[in-house]
Parts: C-alpha cells; sequence; structure tokens
C-alpha cells in the first residue's frame, strides 16, 4: 500500500482526535478536575490534533468566561496526567493512552481579523468596483438573450 505524499494527517489520526475530543470534552464538563481555575471557566475544547503515532494528543481549548485564558491552560497542562487517567474510561479501545497536551485556540481570533480586514473601507472599495461599473450580475448569455 503506497503511502501518501501529502503532509496532512491522516484518516486514522482524524478518527482519534474527534474520539478524544469527545472524551475529553465530558470529562471537563463533569467537573472532574478540581482547581478553582478551571473550576470558575467553561472550557471548550475545539480540536485535538493526534501525533502520527496517536501518543501525544494536543487539545486546543477556548476557555468561556475566564479572566486569563493562559492560566487556564496552565492550569490544565498541570493537571493533563490527572485528566489522562480520567479519560482513559472512554477510550479503553486505544491501545495507548495519549499524552495531553493544552494550547490555546486562536482561530476564532483569527477569523475575527480576516472578517474586520473584509469588512474594512478598503477592501470592500476593492471588491465593489464591479457593482460600481453597471455590472447587475448576469452573465454574457443572459445579455446576448435581450
Amino acid at each position: 500500500m503506497p503511502r501518501s505524499t501529502t503532509s496532512g494527517p491522516s484518516q486514522r489520526m482524524l478518527r482519534v482526535g474527534e474520539q478524544v475530543r469527545h472524551a475529553l470534552s465530558e470529562t471537563l464538563q463533569r467537573g472532574d478536575v478540581i482547581d478553582p481555575v478551571i473550576e470558575n471557566s467553561v472550557v471548550s475544547v475545539s480540536e485535538v490534533r493526534m501525533s502520527p503515532d496517536l501518543k501525544i494528543a494536543t487539545a486546543f481549548v477556548s476557555p468561556l468566561g475566564a479572566g486569563d485564558d493562559s492560566a487556564v491552560v496552565e492550569a490544565l497542562n498541570k493537571h493533563a496526567k490527572f485528566i489522562r487517567g480520567r479519560v482513559s474510561g472512554a477510550l479503553r479501545q486505544m491501545k495507548y493512552m495519549p499524552e495531553f497536551r493544552f494550547r490555546l485556540d486562536t482561530s476564532f481570533d483569527n477569523f475575527a481579523k480576516i472578517n474586520e480586514l473584509l469588512k474594512s473601507p478598503e477592501v470592500a472599495r476593492d471588491l465593489g468596483t464591479d457593482d460600481q461599473a453597471g455590472d447587475t450580475g448576469r452573465t454574457k448569455d443572459d445579455k446576448d438573450q435581450e
């Protein structure tokens, strides 16, 4: 079976990552982790990326209601071994239980920046040049049929 030349994650890595994300979300939702920083915020797990050997799970989290997001991520990393033990019950089918690493998910911030750029007057002016030139959105065939 030939190996894929793409550098993206394999189908197996994506499937296992999604299973780990669900198990991790349930564990955090139950409130199993006793830490005041984690208890005072809602932690959303947006994605889990697995290493190719499935031994490391990098969880991208978004703390909601926390004053300091980095403090929540730091607390999660501090309790990573405990969380690993709690999640292991839901992931019995795995040969190795992955080591958890928590990172702050900044993708929503990136989306907001892109959206802000797209709404800026400079970009709107560039995007609106076709409309100002009298183009009504009709195709050449529509104009020929008139």
